[in-house]
């Protein structure tokens, strides 16, 4: 195979941001935007109906009771449209939280359960949710500040801004509900979804050091000497409970290192499993830093995140592909989906600078040595599974051969090796699967749309 020299636009990059624990918790939960929807609504309530009295008051003032007793034959009308929005407030929620539970249950079914994060942290969900709760906890207040007298001399309110208000709100939530649909609809696409997991990946490399900064300190997992760090002169244990490592603060770390005039390497890496004691950072040069100043350095969660995980998005790929290779599912044209995603993915970052993240502070030093992914690591985690249930299915293997002789072609000719081996598995998977020679030779030639 010929080399070809390809010139790739580089991933743009962007500042690291600290995952915040409870930013994380309130996109992962339902009860926050819906209570601050209620309690938002509950005070622009207040404020309407004090608007609303201030302009009875004002008419009274001025002897205008002709225009206050218009104003109460138009909250009369008003009210009937109030209480039939109430009620169909309620049937509203209901028809969209049985959607989102339908849609939830066909993406995890479908899909994987992994993508069902997708859905708990939509945006729009949330949005619809908490407008609708809002526009009923709404209807209810208004309905509360109908005056039953209906002589204009007397009366102390009559809810016409309330009444526009809530009008305003219903509109909202019929907008708001088309969005919904739409989006929902869009999510329980496998298209979409592969779309949005391959989007988050490139999220995750965008914050990767430039090749610049990431060059000649590797970080081995055996915790022994790395090469132009020196010996480790302490440990730092997790001490908090166990979970999943979903992030580092990487400028907190930074600062402390600095201070200290230490280097910090990061034992596990990101989507490890953590349990209390075990080793997170090696300190090179000096002592470790008092556990005080480490505080909130580490976040561990239930479940990985795509905010510094950059295996995450191949792994739900290949969770995708592999549900639809099982004989339950028995969807080739979605694994290829699947596949041309990954393949996507290895091409961005077959020249860039893996298996350790090199972090730096303001005058140049190295401060803090994170862990990712090496490349053979990354190509063995989106092939390897797809490729031992695939050797049955001609579309899948004839993408997958397209897809690694593509790689080939981009990558480096130190990092084609782990490819060429997977090319060649494939090979020897087929011949075993395969009757005739004829139908080895199809499910062997490599096609992009796997059988076009």
């Amino acid at each position: 195979m010929s080399d070809w020299t390809v010139t790739q636009s580089p991933l743009p990059r962007r500042r690291p941001r600290a995952l915040s624990p409870l930013r994380e918790h309130l996109r992962d939960t339902f009860w926050f935007a819906p209570t601050a929807a209620m309690v938002g609504v509950f005070v622009v309530w207040l404020v309407a109906q004090e608007l609303d009295a201030a302009l009875v008051r004002s008419l009274q003032d001025d002897g205008d009771y002709g225009t206050v007793a218009e104003l109460l034959r138009f909250a009369d009308d008003a009210k009937t449209v109030v209480s039939a929005v109430g009620s169909a407030m309620m049937t509203f929620i209901g028809v969209v939280f049985s959607i989102s539970l339908v849609a939830v249950q066909m993406a995890s079914g479908q899909f994987t359960p992994r993508v069902v994060r997708l859905f708990v942290r939509s945006r729009i969900t949330k949005a619809t949710f908490a407008v609708f709760l809002a526009t009923f906890v709404l209807t209810l207040l208004v309905l509360t500040s109908y005056d039953s007298t209906p002589d204009p001399r007397v009366t102390t309110s009559v809810p016409l801004v309330q009444s526009v208000l809530t009008l305003v709100m219903v509109a909202l939530s019929l907008l708001l509900f088309v969005m919904y649909v739409n989006g929902t609809l869009r999510l329980m696409r496998v298209s979409h979804v592969i779309a949005r997991i391959a989007a988050e990946s490139f999220r995750v490399a965008a914050l990767m050091p430039a090749p610049a900064d990431a060059e000649g300190v590797p970080a081995p997992a055996d915790g022994g000497r790395v090469p132009g760090l020196g010996p480790v002169t302490a440990w730092v244990a997790h001490d908090a409970q166990a979970g999943v490592l979903r992030d580092v603060h990487i400028a907190r770390l930074v600062r402390v290192a600095r201070k200290h005039g230490v280097v910090l390497r990061l034992v596990p890496r990101i989507g490890d499993f953590l349990v209390p004691g075990t080793p997170v950072l090696a300190v090179h040069g000096g002592q470790a830093p008092p556990r005080r100043v480490l505080r909130y350095a580490l976040s561990v969660g239930v479940e990985r995140t795509f905010h510094q995980d950059l295996g995450l998005g191949l792994r739900q790929l290949s969770d995708i592909a592999l549900r639809a290779l099982s004989s339950a599912v028995n969807d080739p044209t979605t694994a290829v989906q699947a596949l041309d995603r990954i393949v996507q993915i290895l091409a961005a970052l077959s020249r860039r600078p893996l298996d350790a993240a090199v972090h730096r502070d303001r005058r140049g030093a190295v401060r803090l040595v994170q862990p990712v992914p090496g490349w053979t690591e990354l190509v063995d985690l989106g092939f390897a599974e797809v490729r031992a249930c695939a050797a049955g299915s001609p579309q899948v293997t004839r993408r997958m051969l397209a897809g690694l002789d593509d790689l080939l072609l981009l990558a480096p000719p130190e990092r084609r090796e782990p490819l060429r081996r997977h090319r060649e598995l494939l090979r020897q998977a087929v011949e075993r699967v395969a009757p005739t020679p004829a139908d080895r030779a199809f499910a062997l030639s490599p096609d992009r749309q796997g059988i076009g």
